[in-house]
């Protein structure tokens, strides 16, 4: 049926089997009420929402906008004759595409049974008890699905399939960096917040017992290591200067207690006591003349 609505679309507005097969699977994705789509026939990439807003890369071309719009609306129209249920979700169905770069996000995650699609394996690729989602996209090579009753959060990486604990966050949009090292942020509540501050619940069906450390996480910081002990030449040295000054020969003879000071003068010029240290020193030893 999806293939003889393909073909008489083709023939209403002039379009190629392809570009409407394209529009079709767009407008599908944005639940019958907007789409994001890029195909050459269509000016490149454009969107429309049910209404009357349509934008398309060749914004000049008048004729080829209202082409377009038109076929949008049959695709809509089609879609909605042949959908046996609703779909829900919190996320605005976008997607983008120029050079490598490709983004797709839909407004629900369980699409309808609907008789012009076959199922898609790769759909349901989460774990089956999280159910279906509230919304799920893809970026890349890079796929991510949130179901907010559970407060989880599925992300797919090649082969491994990550699930986030989502915490307090009511997540309504992902992003991932095109530069650098590509890392995925989500926006919340609470703002732009980086998915590396998630704890891992599972990988590919795993428990993490405790949950693994996140890609961002800093390594802890080693302790400072504690201060050591002063060297035992300066102790003994500021004992010897201590028995020294505090000796009653020395402190009865001025000549002695010049001495003394000269010593004291010598310690302090290498470090071995304190200014405070050689000033009290020398107030009692002057007393003493």
């Amino acid at each position: 049926m999806g293939q003889q609505i393909a073909q008489t679309l083709s023939n209403r507005h002039g379009f190629s089997t392809d570009a409407v097969s394209h529009m079709l699977t767009a407008v599908y994705n944005g639940n019958g009420n907007m789409a994001q789509f890029s195909h050459p026939e269509f000016g490149g990439s454009g969107q429309w929402m049910s209404g009357g807003m349509m934008m398309i890369g060749d914004m000049f071309n008048q004729n080829l906008k209202y082409r377009v719009a038109s076929l949008c609306d049959d695709c809509a129209r089609s879609i909605a004759e042949n959908q046996t249920g609703t779909n829900g979700g919190v996320f605005q169905s976008q997607s983008q595409s120029g050079g490598s770069n490709y983004q797709d996000q839909q407004s629900g995650g369980g699409f309808t049974q609907n008789s012009l699609f076959a199922p898609d394996p790769r759909r349901n690729w989460w774990p089956s008890e999280l159910g279906s989602p509230s919304a799920s996209g893809s970026q890349n090579h890079m796929r991510y699905a949130y179901f907010a009753n559970a407060r989880r959060l599925a992300v797919a990486t090649g082969d491994d399939v990550w699930v986030y604990d989502t915490l307090q966050h009511d997540i309504g949009g992902f992003s991932q960096q095109q530069s650098g090292d590509g890392s995925i942020t989500f926006n919340s509540q609470f703002g732009m917040v980086p998915l590396s501050t998630l704890p891992v619940v599972s990988r590919n069906g795993v428990p993490t017992t405790p949950p693994a450390p996140t890609a961002n996480e800093p390594a802890p910081t080693p302790a400072a290591p504690a201060p050591s002990a002063p060297p035992a030449t300066e102790a003994s040295s500021s004992a010897s200067v201590s028995d020294s000054t505090q000796s009653p020969a020395t402190a009865s003879h001025s000549n002695d207690v010049f001495d003394t000071l000269d010593r004291l003068g010598g310690l302090l010029d290498k470090g071995y006591i304190t200014q405070e240290e050689f000033d009290r020193k020398k107030s009692d030893l002057l007393d003493r003349i």
